[in-house]
């Protein structure tokens, strides 16, 4: 569990210092001896302090605002995310700040940090993949941390998702199902479109079947990728039959090249996407998907949290891990 947030006076005594010194030294570095700052600085990163820009601007040790990390709002399902938690949070009196971090972990230790400064009550992050410094940051600071929309056995504080790797699994065993046996797979290059990637393959070879060819396009995935990927791949490897995709945005465009050659979907070439977007019931034919409820563990996260800061540690022990599962939709492209 996270520890004690560190406070200044503990930064004071591990650099043998005074109190006013590290405050000089955070504050107006410029006065202070090179030798005295660089002691005072590597006091701060043995102790993971983090500077409370709110100090003593609070009548109360409560911000009132969580902060909810993710790497792009452009996809439905993250903005059913931030509707979740949003709603949730208000309701008990809180607010939520949304920092957009890409998908590069680097990105998320910088936001973190700057959030961490502000002093929010809580702290939601997307998937389990941190820096090391990130993770050990979250871990000394003590603020109660949700990692959403992945599941991990050992999560910072607490961890609510599902398992992408067993979305990949499912999808093969349905494109198996269906008599399928030539795939490719058309994939952004975050790292749970990753998980699940490698869940497909694992499964499509317990199979004794093959994944031909893969194609993998820049994170989040836009309906041109998805085209412009479904024409390399069908160019390059005419005998596919399915095209497992790791969003029905990047599916989206396979349907749509797939019809301009005269593809008959599902009969000579199927297509499986992810996220069942509001348009994926509505393409011709419908795509077949999964679906998952982004404001569900939009809402959970926020509550988990909100549990926390109620009742304390002992309380949310039980739950620290929340599988909020998934649903295969079967529809006309598979």
């Amino acid at each position: 569990m996270p520890a004690t947030p560190v406070t200044l006076i503990d930064v004071a005594k591990a650099a043998g210092v005074s109190p006013i010194t590290v405050s000089r030294a955070l504050n107006e570095p410029h006065l202070v001896k090179p030798a005295t700052l660089a002691k005072v600085q590597q006091a701060v990163k043995l102790t993971g302090y983090v500077k409370n820009m709110l100090a003593g601007g609070l009548a109360s040790s409560r911000s009132k605002l969580v902060a909810l990390v993710l790497p792009t709002i452009s996809t439905q399902t993250f903005a059913e995310m931030v509707q979740g938690a949003t709603d949730r949070l208000t309701a008990a009196g809180y607010q939520l700040l949304l920092g957009i971090v890409g998908y590069e972990t680097w990105r998320e230790e910088i936001l973190v940090e700057t959030i961490l400064s502000r002093r929010p009550d809580g702290i939601i992050l997307t998937g389990s993949l941190h820096t090391d410094s990130t993770r050990q940051r979250l871990l000394q600071i003590g603020t109660p941390v949700v990692e959403a929309w992945d599941l991990t056995p050992h999560p910072i504080d607490m961890a609510i998702g599902f398992s992408h790797e067993e979305v990949g699994h499912m999808c093969a065993q349905h494109l198996l199902k269906q008599g399928y046996r030539r795939f490719a797979m058309l994939t952004a290059n975050d790292p749970r479109a990753g998980q699940r990637t490698q869940g497909f393959q694992v499964a499509i070879a317990k199979h004794g079947a093959s994944v031909i060819a893969s194609h993998v396009v820049q994170a989040p995935g836009a309906l041109p990728q998805g085209r412009l990927g479904a024409i390399k791949l069908l160019d390059e490897h005419p005998e596919l039959d399915a095209i497992f995709c790791s969003s029905d945005t990047l599916a989206h465009g396979v349907l749509i090249e797939a019809q301009s050659r005269g593809l008959r979907v599902p009969q000579d070439l199927a297509i499986m996407g992810f996220g069942d977007l509001n348009f994926s019931e509505y393409t011709n034919p419908p795509l077949s998907t999964v679906k998952v409820d982004g404001a569900k563990i939009g809402a959970l996260s926020a509550q988990a949290l909100l549990d926390r800061l109620t009742s304390g540690a002992e309380s949310a022990q039980a739950e620290r891990v929340v599988n909020t599962g998934f649903e295969l939709i079967q529809r006309g492209s598979t």
